[in-house]
């Protein structure tokens, strides 16, 4: 049995070399693996070779002996920019500890109820990338106290500000308001009641200590406009997405933003991104997606019914700002896909504990009700989802079969340029918050997020857990997808045209999530059409000329 430190650096080893042989074109096969970087051999043995990415590294070596996950970071990144791999190797190192903690951990007190366990659950981060647990220096009690995977929990701080420097829009009866406006509500969360003229607006812990140092909020806060409140209310339990905060007995989460560097983005909310979240509610509302709803009626979407910000009036916000998220009914049915697919140490997945009885059928119905809805909703509406495994639910009965799938988010919607004109005849607005691009991108994006980051992730977990052989399991992927093509040619013009790509095409579009992070490409605020490094890699659904 490995220590924590063992499997920590084992994790980051394997994270690490995924990454570059794929961004490589490294060929991986059962057996020896070696290949030379600058004037130095990296060894090692491959356990498990998957089409998917998902493959399993042992007896990690550089030069014959045994590399630290940082030091072989900045050996495979040899020739990039000497800051950002200085920066990569710090964060690497960082993510190290906190992995060591967070397994040394895992078997500590959690919050109740099956959405937080599988919110809590992921120990060790993105599978193929090389810092996935950086916390940009979080540690000590904050960390616990912030961190899902260590079962974190905390009351929100609160602001009170003058009324004019503060924005709010919100959904019209919306159920999870309960009849109050988006200003009301911030108070009944807060169990206070504000100044006459001033409001009240929430904010995570460790953002409320960096916002008040900002020049903009310090002005503020000095000329007695803002005031700091400190903690009140409940306590909230931060979700695998760190920022969005959750409470078993209240109707909404709360998304908040949050400066801290996770994986390669601050994770700030934007002015379009809280008004995005309110602009698909009102699709919704219009029926734009009607055939998807009426087609797959288990498939939903999780509402962002109200925001709440401080802006000053101003085009950019300050830090501070709200978006309310909804609590799906009867949420402990649903679980996070991200935490379902996350190794355990010691043990199999999740997900293969509740696929046991049938691997094949349960990557079937996977495919059913949360893959093939989201390309329904794409080829109906020209809607895309950014899908991937931390922002897709999964519905579940008791014993772990699918009951049905949704999507959660306020800022992953793209929409293909083709679509904008019938969207604002819709809304009867000028333009579209969503991130509007060519056609071409958003299938790029949805290959990377829906295939290759969400439905093969489920494929490779239960291959890697030894559950079933990967290549049926991507037979079944394929067969359904087959299937699903006339549904989505009637769904919209070219409707099947996505599906068709990743069944026919040789080679397929994906992040190369090394190359992204040493780039020092914030994808938060990048251009869309620069938002990631994108690679093309040998597709995994053309099983008779698949190349690992």
């Amino acid at each position: 049995m490995n220590t924590p430190i063992e499997t920590a650096v084992d994790a980051h080893l394997n994270a690490i070399l995924r990454c570059f042989t794929r961004e490589s074109a490294i060929p991986v096969q059962i057996g020896a693996l070696a290949f030379t970087v600058g004037e130095s051999t990296v060894t090692a043995r491959v356990g498990h070779a998957s089409s998917t990415g998902l493959h399993r590294f042992t007896d990690v070596l550089v030069d014959g002996a045994p590399p630290a996950p940082e030091d072989l970071v900045r050996l495979l990144s040899a020739g990039a920019d000497a800051a950002e791999v200085d920066d990569l190797a710090a964060r690497t190192a960082e993510s190290v500890r906190n992995v060591e903690l967070f397994v040394s951990a895992a078997d500590g007190e959690r919050g109740p109820g099956r959405f937080l366990e599988v919110e809590q659950a992921l120990l060790f981060g993105h599978l193929n990338h090389p810092a996935p647990k950086s916390r940009d220096g979080l540690s000590g009690d904050e960390l616990a106290a912030y961190s899902p995977e260590l079962g974190g929990r905390f009351a929100v701080h609160w602001f009170e500000a003058d009324a004019e420097l503060v924005s709010s829009d919100q959904v019209a009866g919306a159920p999870s308001l309960r009849g109050l406006d988006a200003l009301q509500l911030m108070g009944a969360l807060a169990g206070i009641e504000p100044s006459a003229g001033r409001v009240l607006i929430p904010a995570h812990p460790w953002q409320a200590a960096a916002v008040a140092r900002r020049p903009r909020v310090a002005e503020l806060i000095s000329a007695g406009r803002v005031k700091a409140l400190g903690p009140q209310g409940a306590q909230w339990y931060p979700t695998s997405s760190l920022r969005t905060v959750y409470h078993p007995d209240l109707p909404v989460m709360l998304k908040l933003s949050l400066g801290l560097r996770i994986t390669n983005s601050r994770r700030e909310s934007t002015p379009t991104e809280l008004r995005r979240g309110l602009e698909i509610n009102r699709l919704l509302d219009a029926a734009y997606n009607a055939g998807t709803a009426t087609a797959h009626p288990r498939f939903g979407i999780v509402r962002d019914p109200a925001w709440v910000a401080l802006d000053e009036g101003g085009p950019s916000l300050t830090g501070l700002d709200v978006a309310v998220r909804e609590v799906p009914a009867d949420v402990d049915s649903y679980a996070c896909l991200a935490g379902l697919v996350a190794p355990r140490p010691g043990g199999v997945s999740r997900l293969s504990e509740y696929a046991a009885e049938d691997p094949a059928g349960w990557v079937a119905t996977y495919v059913d009700n949360v893959l093939v809805p989201m390309l329904h909703l794409y080829a109906e509406t020209g809607i895309g989802l950014e899908a991937h495994q931390q922002n897709t639910l999964v519905r579940l009965d008791g014993a772990g079969r699918i009951k049905g799938g949704a999507y959660r988010d306020n800022q992953g919607y793209y929409l293909a340029s083709s679509y904008l004109r019938g969207l604002l005849a819709v809304t009867g607005l000028r333009d579209s918050t969503l991130a509007v691009v060519d056609d071409a991108i958003v299938d790029d994006r949805l290959t990377y997020y829906l295939l290759h980051n969400q439905a093969l992730a489920v494929v490779g977990c239960l291959a890697y857990d030894g559950l079933a052989d990967e290549s049926d399991l991507l037979s079944m992927v394929r067969d359904r997808l087959e299937l699903a093509l006339p549904l989505l040619e009637a769904a919209g013009p070219d409707g099947d045209r996505l599906a068709r790509r990743w069944l026919e095409s040789k080679t397929l579009p994906c992040k190369a999530n090394l190359l992204t992070r040493l780039r020092g490409i914030d994808e938060v605020v990048a251009p869309l059409d620069a938002q990631s490094v994108y690679l093309d890699i040998p597709n995994p659904l053309r099983l008779g000329d698949r190349a690992v």
